[in-house]
């Protein structure tokens, strides 16, 4: 099996041993959708390999060095990821000689040089962690950055909203959001302002009542009315970076809206490290968790996954999962063991669900 076996369909994953910038030279440009990893941290750990120590990554002894090294190789996922494609980067950060470094950081601002568009940095709330130091905070969150090459990306956001827990529901004869928003106080608020015209007036009224009435068509779950003299804009008021600011400015009021298919996830994930695979010596496993949101939103069905550091396999398998194609790449031939074996369990495990 080889790369080529994957890119047109014949098989849906493989494996490959090696040092990762060479084997993505090898792959096409513009053939992979989506790019998630997990490099290995500077000065953190030490990675299981069998092959030359110069092909290692994190043993650098400056930290402009490290970040030299994984700009050659995020510069390939480039070239190789497609115009609408994204990469999705995990990195933890470092303390030496008690100072905080910065990495994932260093890193990224290093990729916007390259021309890389940062959307996101969602910070990875481990929920735990062990604290060696007296004299500072325990740290618990890594960085995971959603890196872009260009404006307009595949992002399918309708699969990864978050159905509303609570429904708009009647109280006291009147339709009252989610959040217990009633419009009652808008309405109030507008016919008395001394701010607005009356042809503002008459139309802050109008979309009032089209919001409402949308709530209880069961459209929308919950709302959010700005009105200008009385809210202010949550980001600036400045109409030059602003847009609510500017439509504020423009019509006297905005309205936020929560459709009843759900919100999109926050840049807060809160998710426990993996904690099975590491009897088998795999100290930085991605917990399926963190992955789906990134494949799902990221990599159409069929399309396909890669992960340059891929140890024991997450990525792919999850990807496997989720219907879409993986490619994973190690420097190690016992991660790529083991990352077959999970494969395995998995395709065996599918198999017979769907027999019994």
């Amino acid at each position: 099996m080889n790369i080529e076996q994957v890119l047109s369909g014949k098989e849906d994953y493989i494996f490959i041993e090696g040092e990762c910038l060479n084997i993505l030279k090898k792959i096409p440009n513009e053939s992979i959708n989506t790019v998630i990893t997990s490099p290995p941290y500077w000065q953190l750990r030490e990675y299981d390999t069998v092959l030359n120590s110069e092909y290692i990554i994190g043993n650098e002894r400056e930290p402009h060095q490290y970040v030299e090294k994984l700009i050659k190789i995020f510069n390939e996922i480039k070239r190789v990821l497609k115009k609408d494609g994204s990469f999705w980067l995990n990195l933890g950060d470092k303390y030496y000689n008690k100072q905080l470094m910065g990495i994932p950081w260093r890193v990224a601002l290093a990729m916007m040089e390259e021309g890389w568009i940062l959307r996101n940095d969602i910070i990875w709330d481990q929920m735990k962690g062990t604290q060696s130091a007296k004299d500072r905070l325990r740290d618990v969150y890594e960085h995971v950055f959603h890196f872009v090459k260009s404006k307009k990306y595949y992002y399918a956001h309708d699969e990864i909203r978050i159905t509303p827990l609570k429904k708009p529901k009647m109280y006291n004869g009147e339709m009252v959001s989610a959040t217990g928003v009633s419009g009652k106080k808008y309405f109030k608020q507008i016919e008395m302002s001394t701010v607005l015209s009356a042809e503002e007036k008459e139309s802050a009224l109008k979309a009032l009542n089209e919001v409402i009435f949308d709530m209880t068509a069961g459209k929308i779950v919950d709302f959010r009315m700005t009105i200008r003299g009385v809210q202010r804009t949550f980001h600036s008021d400045k109409t030059n970076i602003s847009g609510r600011a500017l439509e504020l400015e423009k019509k006297g009021y905005y309205i936020l809206k929560m459709g009843a298919n759900g919100f999109l996830p926050s840049d807060i994930w809160r998710i426990v490290p993996e904690d099975q695979w590491r009897e088998d010596a795999h100290y930085a496993v991605f917990p399926e968790e963190l992955l789906l949101n990134p494949i799902k939103a990221t990599c159409p069905k069929g399309g396909i996954v890669l992960d340059p550091f891929s140890g024991t396999g997450s990525t792919v398998i999850t990807a496997l999962k989720l219907g879409r194609k993986g490619i994973g790449i190690d420097l190690s031939s016992k991660y790529n063991e083991l990352a077959e074996k999970r494969i395995s369990d998995f395709k065996t495990l599918r198999q017979t669900a769907l027999f019994s």
